[in-house]
């Protein structure tokens, strides 16, 4: 399959291809429609149909082509309505808005021996090719099929009257979105066998948080399309598409090497830091300092030159950054000239397919160097964040390996529940990263410390010691040397043995 394209910038299309107007939906058709054909673009109301269907006509017209909007369903005030909401003008398109003719209204009026429905059924038709041939657009929407699904009441003269449609607008050369909202009930298996794609249109509202949007390329007979759900919502301006993730299609040669902390007995206790490309679990309970250590490897990457981005969905970015700058950490310099990206996660706003956009975004920018060192803020946030949300791990998992193979150094932040003694993790999230740090509490001589170890290492060699971890205000994070003297610092209750060194007095 064709990789998507992720930025909202113009996708190169051959003549055979008609651009839907969408970026992002172009990269999943790889590249557009197949020109001079029939769709079936189906979804519940509310779906984004007539959203989809403005785009299609509007780019058709700024390449210079002809459309038409040919509505059974809605009138042109409402649809010049919906346009205004996007900042869109319809004056280059065409629309054609058929109504029950004053004669069917009447009371008197009598079909002699044909239906009522017969005789407005060929009316609707007759006018319809009328005025195709009168005004000879390149792309024509027919909204929607339901109207006519109503006018025919015979399954097997409404799907005459869809061949009858096909076939004039193929011989005409035009590319056609037939618009249908399902609103019969009734199996549309036999329309989507006629069409020659079909693009599915979901629009689902979860127990709790922002309504949700996805659609689904069902069929595009001789395209190698990207299959699978993939996210959209509707923004001003049209569909903001956010293409399903498949890391086996993103590849990028990069210089491998260690990334440095800073903190040389930080680094020493990683093997001399740790790999770009790889991914980095950092495990503890609350308050420990996860968040400080990783912020502290974002500010060392923006300090040599790399670009970072963090995703935060725990606490603001003032908090955040206020926090940093408390602990010695200069943060703010780095957001304020654009080295470093902070991104406070709404919860309840955000699907795991968008969130995933989201990183890509960070990392793949349209202009300029992406990031390479990316924080998620932390694990349980993002879990949390989709409770509905199925395979969440696994989607996850293939962001991770994609950020890998860009040469991008990932970090997860996961919060144990429980403070001290035997902790439970929310998630067995150890077997998607390279590397995992373990924080820990442990209490000598009435007061409560910090301890970090490496108890995973992928990509080479570690110390397998146990380290006292500080955070302070002018030092920022500190590591001390090996407790060599301590046993059960992680069960959080350790035995001293000797007279090994410590960092000094807690900051408790």
């Amino acid at each position: 399959m064709s990789s998507d394209h992720l930025n909202r910038e113009s996708v190169e299309v051959d003549a055979g291809l008609a651009s839907t107007g969408n970026p992002e939906l172009d990269g999943i058709l790889a590249g557009g429609l197949p020109a001079h054909h029939v769709y079936l673009i189906e979804g519940d109301p509310g779906a984004g149909k007539t959203t989809l269907a403005l785009q299609f006509l509007l780019e058709g017209a700024r390449l210079g082509e002809r459309g038409m909007y040919i509505t059974l369903s809605e009138s042109e005030d409402e649809l010049r309505l919906v346009a205004r909401t996007h900042g869109w003008s319809l004056d280059s398109i065409d629309i054609y808005e058929l109504n029950p003719s004053e004669e069917s209204l009447r009371k008197d009026a009598h079909y002699t021996m044909f239906h009522p429905s017969e005789v407005e059924l060929s009316e609707t038709t007759k006018a319809v090719l009328e005025e195709v041939e009168a005004k000879n657009p390149t792309r024509v929407v027919f909204d929607s099929l339901s109207e006519m699904r109503l006018l025919a009441q015979n399954p097997l003269r409404y799907r005459r009257q869809i061949m009858a449609l096909k076939g004039f607008f193929v011989d005409r050369k035009c590319t056609v979105l037939l618009l249908d909202d399902r609103t019969s009930g009734e199996d549309e298996l036999n329309l989507q066998s006629i069409v020659h794609g079909v693009i599915n249109l979901e629009h689902r509202a979860p127990e709790y948080g922002a309504e949700r949007r996805r659609m689904r390329v069902v069929k595009m007979r001789g395209v190698q399309f990207r299959g699978g759900y993939h996210d959209f919502r509707i923004r001003r301006g049209g569909l903001d598409v956010f293409p399903r993730l498949t890391a086996s299609d993103h590849h990028r040669d990069f210089e491998r090497g260690p990334l440095l902390s800073g903190v040389s007995e930080l680094d020493a206790l990683l093997g001399g830091g740790i790999e770009r490309g790889s991914s980095n679990l950092v495990v503890g309970p609350a308050g420990v300092g996860k968040s400080s250590l990783t912020t502290r490897y974002v500010i060392a990457a923006a300090e040599r030159g790399d670009r970072a981005a963090m995703f935060i969905f725990d606490e603001s970015t003032a908090t955040l950054i206020e926090r940093s700058e408390a602990m010695g950490m200069d943060l703010r310099k780095h957001v304020e000239s654009g080295m470093v990206t902070v991104q406070q996660v709404d919860p309840a706003e955000l699907s795991p397919i968008e969130f995933a956009v989201v990183v890509r975004r960070a990392v793949e920018p349209a202009e300029g160097p992406g990031a390479k060192v990316v924080v998620i803020d932390s694990l349980n946030g993002y879990l949390n964040a989709m409770p509905e949300e199925r395979f969440l791990v696994i989607q996850l998992h293939e962001m991770l390996i994609y950020l890998g193979q860009l040469g991008v150094a990932s970090f997860l932040v996961v919060a144990q529940h429980g403070l001290v003694g035997q902790l439970e993790d929310p998630v067995n999230a150890s077997y998607l990263a390279d590397t995992v740090v373990l924080l820990r509490y442990f209490e000598f001589s009435g007061r409560v410390r910090k301890a970090i170890s490496v108890v995973k290492k992928r990509t080479g060699p570690h110390e397998d010691t146990i380290r006292e971890l500080r955070l302070s205000s002018d030092g920022g994070v500190q590591v001390g040397e090996p407790l060599v003297d301590f046993q059960g610092v992680l069960g959080g209750q350790p035995v001293f043995r000797g007279t090994g060194p410590l960092l000094g007095p807690s900051d408790e």
